[in-house]
């Protein structure tokens, strides 16, 4: 930001002093031409120490935008709109004043695109593949769509430039809502903070003290109140921030010691990879909150109380407990599952015939989900490799060799683009604003191999559980049940990267 976060106020510590700032303007490049932003500290950062506070007046937000008459009249003509909505319009209003808005040095900022599940257009919803994903984001266009069309009149009435009337500006707008706003208790739409919003994500879960850390950006659950001798500041801190209204100004402090040179991080909250992928625009490779589903049967749900969303597997691999639980309910004869229930709700394995059933029904479970899949893991990371030399090549020789080297779902792609443009797509790959949908295509891709692996990490898992029942003396009746080293068998005959398998 330089100059332009002086201006609106900020100040790095509460006695700000040029050698002194705890952090500096960093630029990163962790993926082929996205240069993704953050803050990295310029000198020893120590847990729980204040970093940064940026003041209300520098805060955007609906209150401080309709502060401008007319804005205020206008709003209050349309008072269906939700308040996420009035504040995707007052930033609109915002851009569209240019350099006279207070805030145009923090807007001239802003990512020029998101990757949110809104912006997905068709090829890559559906090169997600994984039913509930393509639902999720088919549910995340629809919506964004209705909501610019509720907000288009009174975007008219403000008399917008026609750009900022489109729907592609409103995706814009909604993804910098949606992506960049942090909790404030006056409004639930949130806030936009100029410098606050370069923090980039680090998972809770994922710290060495093992405990979450008080969620900070819009759509997060605040953790429970720590003891405040954990703190190595001198009094209780949050150890995110939040805005405190003793000082009016947003105040963040440092999740962690760091040292000089280290990029600083900020938790936004529990997601998993598809919900970082809607809201944010990214996902992680390694995210200790993601979960995967799987089709279960109508019976399970039906023999359990579990709410379905409870029903998953970790990022590990592992079942969940209550994925286990409805399990084990589920594989008890239906006249005796209230003698065992308290049992299965409390965790406990009911016993090593039912344990080992349930860990082969899940691996073959998975097994057949792998298989219900257009790709396999090896193909994904075979495509992958292609997209990232799509990201590096400017020219269109070279890009359509590769295209052709690879077919399938490349070719696919292309000629989604003929049939968009009716225009050589490999030209039209090559302009800026195509090149975002290459660059949503390989989250998409990204996302479905992540899926793919934790689904191969659970076969293992369930194999290695089968493995060491099986080693106590007592297996269910041999021969009634697929084998786990079947099961293993058949895992590596799909074609499965050893690397991927865990083995």
């Amino acid at each position: 930001m330089g100059g332009g976060a002086w201006h609106l106020g900020l100040s790095p510590i509460s006695k700000p002093q040029l050698l002194s700032r705890p952090f500096c303007h960093r630029l990163s490049l962790p993926s082929r031409r996205r240069v993704t932003r953050g803050l990295a500290a310029a000198r020893d950062l120590r847990r729980g120490e204040l970093v940064l506070r940026v003041p209300k007046s520098a805060l955007l937000t609906s209150e401080s935008v309709m502060k401008d008459e007319s804005l205020s009249l206008a709003l209050k003509s349309h008072p269906s709109l939700t308040p996420t909505q009035m504040l995707t319009v007052c930033l609109l209003y915002e851009i569209n004043k240019g350099k006279s808005s207070w805030w145009h040095p923090y807007l001239i900022h802003l990512p020029r695109s998101y990757e949110i599940l809104a912006a997905f257009g068709e090829f890559e919803v559906q090169a997600l593949q994984v039913d509930y994903a393509v639902w999720a984001a088919k549910k995340a266009v629809t919506k964004a769509k209705s909501q610019w069309k509720e907000a288009r009149k009174l975007m008219e009435e403000l008399k917008f430039k026609p750009k900022l009337l489109t729907l592609r500006a409103w995706l814009w707008a909604s993804g910098t809502i949606s992506s960049r706003t942090l909790h404030i208790p006056w409004d639930e739409a949130g806030c936009l903070c100029p410098v606050g919003d370069l923090f980039n994500y680090a998972a809770p879960g994922d710290e060495p003290n093992g405990f979450e850390n008080v969620d900070l950006l819009q759509n997060g659950d605040a953790a429970d109140d720590m003891d405040a001798g954990q703190f190595d500041a001198p009094s209780w801190r949050l150890t995110d921030g939040g805005f405190e209204e003793d000082v009016t100004a947003y105040c963040f402090y440092a999740r962690k010691n760091y040292k000089m040179g280290e990029q600083v991080l900020l938790s936004y909250g529990t997601y998993t990879n598809l919900e970082l992928l809607e809201h944010y625009g990214f996902l992680l490779y390694e995210n200790p909150n993601d979960k995967v589903f799987v089709p279960l049967e109508d019976d399970i749900y039906s023999s359990t109380s579990w709410p379905k969303d409870s029903l998953y597997i970790h990022e590990t691999g592992k079942p969940s407990f209550a994925l286990l639980s409805a399990l084990r309910l589920w594989a008890t004869p239906a006249n005796q599952r209230r003698s065992v229930g308290q049992l299965a709700y409390s965790g406990s394995q009911l016993s090593l015939d039912n344990e080992i059933s349930i860990m082969k029904w899940t691996s073959n479970n998975c097994l057949d989900a792998l298989k219900s899949l257009p790709t396999s893991i090896e193909e994904d990371s075979l495509l992958l490799s292609a997209i990232e030399k799509f990201q590096d090549y400017d020219d269109p020789v070279e890009w359509s060799k590769t295209a052709l080297s690879y077919g399938g779902e490349v070719c696919a792609f292309l000629e989604a683009f003929d049939q968009q443009n009716g225009k050589s797509s490999v030209d039209l790959v090559l302009s800026n604003r195509n090149r975002m949908l290459i660059d949503r295509w390989k989250l998409a891709v990204q996302w479905r191999l992540r899926y793919k692996k934790v689904l191969v990490d659970c076969i293992s898992y369930c194999c290695k559980r089968i493995n060491s029942l099986s080693d106590q003396g007592v297996s269910a009746q041999d021969g009634e049940h697929l084998g786990s080293s079947e099961l293993v068998t058949k895992v590596n005959s799909m074609s499965i990267p050893q690397s991927l398998t865990g083995s």
